[in-house]
């Protein structure tokens, strides 16, 4: 540790480096050791691997095989197809695909399709689709992205939440922004922390009986706790059957409408739409998403 309290921190390709209230990102070659200079400063510091740890909803075989069921199709599919066309993109990657629904509709002919998520579980669902023998798939986060030259890069069903940390949040902007060529696209959506949506993640709000290929099951969430701008919760899972009760806890940020803006520009984006619905409407205090479309300038 340097003794103006410098750091450094290594997210795949990239560094974070911290020395006092100086802070940015560096691009490193993947696998070499990362050596710095500071002005006349020698910086020893702390090298610290950051790995995302993936909820039980996303290991869980069980949960993940019902993940379809959960999060259907719907109008944000819609929103992110119609984009990839009216941007005439070819070379898409589709960072945290998941079981890779909309990554399949996304593989017409004459595009080239990637889908990018830690999850093998997720993976092992997503190449079972129809289409899916058109996709890349590639097990691992931002740091496998590379230099893909994409026409779009999205990020969907709130995955920018999971970025608990503005470090991991930057590294990967950074990251999208470097696989992008110039003049791509970046899209994503997150929550709108005005609308408090957390405050009917509750038992009340949330319970359910459902019928599964693992039996009857019921599920409900609970808000377990509030700081600053993270929420943790607990999803339920009571595979009745049985009698188990699969926990899974989950971590999400909610950042606000200016802290994602400054994130893109900071990261070299220009943001040329931030909506406040799928319907390409305006932003307002009110809206209970963002959907953000930047272009790397």
């Amino acid at each position: 540790m340097h003794p103006t309290g410098g750091s450094l921190r290594v997210f795949g390709q990239f560094v974070w480096l911290e020395v006092g209230t100086v802070k940015t990102v560096l691009s490193r070659p993947a696998h070499q050791p990362v050596t710095l200079t500071v002005g006349r400063l020698n910086l020893t510091a702390r090298v610290e691997l950051i790995k995302m740890k993936l909820d039980l909803h996303y290991v869980d075989p069980r949960l993940v095989e019902l993940y379809d069921r959960d999060n259907p199709r719907g109008v944000d599919t819609d929103f992110y197809l119609a984009l990839a066309a009216d941007l005439n993109a070819h070379r898409i990657i589709d960072l945290g695909c998941g079981t890779g629904l909309l990554t399949c509709e996304l593989a017409i002919e004459g595009r080239q399709i990637i889908g990018i998520d830690p999850s093998a579980a997720m993976l092992a669902v997503a190449r079972k689709k129809p289409g899916a023998e058109r996709v890349q798939w590639i097990e691992g986060d931002s740091s496998a992205l590379g230099k893909q030259e994409a026409d779009l890069a999205i990020m969907t069903g709130n995955v920018a939440q999971v970025f608990l940390d503005d470090i991991e949040w930057d590294t990967t902007l950074h990251a999208l922004y470097a696989t992008l060529r110039a003049e791509g696209h970046l899209a994503f959506e997150s929550r709108n922390p005005e609308a408090r949506a957390w405050e009917k993640w509750i038992r009340d709000e949330t319970f359910e009986r459902i019928d599964t290929t693992f039996g009857p099951m019921e599920c409900w969430m609970e808000l377990v706790g509030m700081e600053n701008s993270r929420i943790r919760l607990v999803e339920h899972n009571v595979f009745k059957s049985t009698g188990e009760d699969v926990v899974a806890s989950s971590e999400l940020r909610f950042r606000n409408k200016a802290a994602l803006t400054d994130s893109l520009i900071n990261a070299g984006f220009i943001v040329e739409q931030a909506y406040g619905n799928w319907h390409r409407e305006p932003f307002t205090e009110t809206s209970r998403v963002m959907v953000f479309v930047a272009r790397r300038d």
